[in-house]
């Protein structure tokens, strides 16, 4: 695995300069770079790379318009600008499924069928073997059903709950603080509240509804991301309770004007 001192060499290859000249286009001296990239001669003979500072790191993002994740380990994009080029689907799903008349059916990935989606979310024979059904009042787009599993959007879905995605055509489509759900290489099958930085950051901001604490708000890479599916509809196990809450409300409500219009009666009286 690279380092981040060899990622900082790879940055100097990349754009042709050699320590001194890029010290020089960062603001310090060409023994700093040195020691970062090729390491402090020590008494044993051998070399001893120092850790980059904060202000070097920022002059070097700033002045190459790195993205912070690459120098970090957590992206294998180097420029910033390239983040929001990142794309791993466009225009529509890799596979579909279509009814006897020709219209699209919405396939259903129940719980047990998660991890095989994984890998064959883009596979024609393994699409074919989940189970699908037509929805007429769904159209102008391709549609998935997803089983809820977990509790981390609790309040809003729970688990077991049945979730419908339209797909998503192009990543800064997203809205924030709309729910979707995401096929990753990394995470599986999310269901979040999302906030985009696609275009700023090359990243997704995935929130749970659930705030018990156990839930932690985190980040996606583009680059990860397979699909993505908008939450137009779903359907829920759970019953809510019976909404008569108000009606006892109107009903004490015109007790106490009663009460009151007696009291000033008998007060007159």
């Amino acid at each position: 695995m690279e380092t981040i001192n060899d990622k900082i060499k790879n940055i100097i290859r990349h754009f042709g300069f050699n320590n001194f000249s890029f010290s020089k286009e960062i603001g310090v001296t060409g023994t700093t770079v040195d020691s970062i990239v090729n390491g402090r001669p020590q008494p044993d003979g051998s070399r001893k790379k120092t850790k980059p500072g904060y202000d070097v790191l920022l002059s070097i993002i700033e002045t190459f318009k790195i993205n912070p994740d690459y120098l970090f380990g957590q992206s294998d994009i180097m420029l910033r600008e390239d983040t929001s080029k990142i794309q791993t689907y466009s225009g529509m799903p890799q596979v579909v499924a279509v009814n006897q008349s020709g219209e699209e059916n919405v396939v259903y990935v129940p719980i047990k069928a998660r991890a095989g989606y994984l890998d064959g979310y883009g596979d024609t024979e393994y699409i074919e073997t989940l189970p699908t059904f037509h929805m007429p009042h769904l159209t102008n787009g391709t549609y998935r059903c997803f089983e809820v599993h977990g509790n981390s959007m609790v309040r809003t879905f729970f688990d077991g709950d049945l979730v419908f995605g339209k797909y998503v055509e192009d990543l800064n489509d997203i809205k924030d603080g709309r729910v979707y759900i995401i096929v990753s290489k990394n995470d599986g099958i999310v269901l979040k509240r999302t906030i985009n930085r696609i275009a700023e950051r090359g990243k997704l901001i995935l929130k749970s509804d659930n705030t018990d604490g156990n839930y932690p708000t985190y980040t996606m890479n583009a680059e990860d991301i397979m699909e993505v599916w908008y939450v137009t509809m779903y359907a829920s196990k759970q019953m809510p309770e019976p909404v008569d809450i108000y009606q006892r409300l109107h009903e004490l409500e015109s007790k106490v004007v009663d009460l009151e219009e007696n009291l000033q009666q008998k007060l007159l009286n």
